[in-house]
């Protein structure tokens, strides 16, 4: 009896490790481009892998948790109508996080300046509080503001849900100086001074690091001896299989929680 116990516990403990071990992503070489399968055998083109993370089209990104916008203004002297150096007084510069259930909040703020000038606003202002409650949101790279005067500027739009903003962004698309001089707690449109990038949060060798969104593993580890990437699979960290002395895989996209340790 002990012996059948003896060998019955190990092959237990195997069984019960082997259902615990998460499954891998892989890197695929392809022609005419590469793919990523990932641990439920779902293949997905490297150029259609961010969108396989949130919805994205050539003008806006939805945002998503492990994301961040950051905003970089340049002040000028109060009153003056050009944007000349001799004007230029500095920068301000803030970052907000996309929290779990999609709501924003500022996680940063850092300012140059000895005295803002009264005429242009606080950067950490543009985006209404109002705003940050809520758990959808839409950042554009640009729109054309106005047709006439060809100005043209980044907006950020959100909403209460998916549905609603599908529909502002429609109207946005049709009429964007109606819609957002209407809703203008769901609407911000970033003054043309303002620089404003979207970002994602990954942990390299150890430290956690902001890179743009749409990086590559390459912009890190341009031409690794060793390289470990690990990314995120429905709350767990996952291995993703692929050769670093390739420099096709290395043109994968970072994704937010990615892990990434190479020498």
């Amino acid at each position: 009896m002990r012996t059948q116990s003896a060998l019955f516990i190990p092959v237990l403990l195997a069984a019960c490790a082997h259902q615990r071990s998460p499954g891998a992503f892989r890197v695929i070489p392809a022609i005419p481009e590469y793919r990523l399968q990932a641990p439920d055998s779902h293949q997905a083109l490297f150029s259609n892998v961010l969108n396989q993370f949130t919805p994205l089209s050539s003008t806006w990104v939805e945002l998503r948790p492990g994301m961040e916008l950051r905003m970089e203004m340049a002040y000028y002297r109060e009153g003056s109508s050009r944007r000349t150096i001799a004007d230029f007084l500095g920068t301000g510069t803030a970052h907000y996080q996309v929290r779990p259930n999609g709501t924003l909040r500022l996680v940063t703020m850092q300012s140059a300046l000895k005295e803002r000038p009264n005429d242009q606003p606080a950067i950490e202002t543009l985006i209404r509080s109002a705003q940050t409650r809520l758990r959808f949101h839409r950042f554009f790279y640009e729109i054309l503001l106005n047709r006439k005067a060809e100005l043209r500027g980044a907006v950020l739009l959100g909403a209460g849900s998916a549905a609603e903003l599908d529909r502002l962004t429609n109207q946005l698309l049709s009429d964007p100086a109606a819609l957002c001089s209407a809703r203008q707690q769901q609407c911000t449109v970033f003054p043309e001074t303002c620089t404003v990038s979207l970002e994602i949060e990954i942990l390299v060798n150890g430290e956690s690091r902001t890179v743009l969104w749409g990086s590559s593993v390459s912009s890190i580890a341009p031409r690794p001896q060793q390289l470990e990437l690990m990314r995120l699979d429905r709350g767990r960290l996952a291995r993703v299989e692929l050769d670093a002395a390739d420099p096709n895989s290395l043109r994968l996209p970072l994704l937010p929680g990615d892990h990434v340790d190479w020498r």
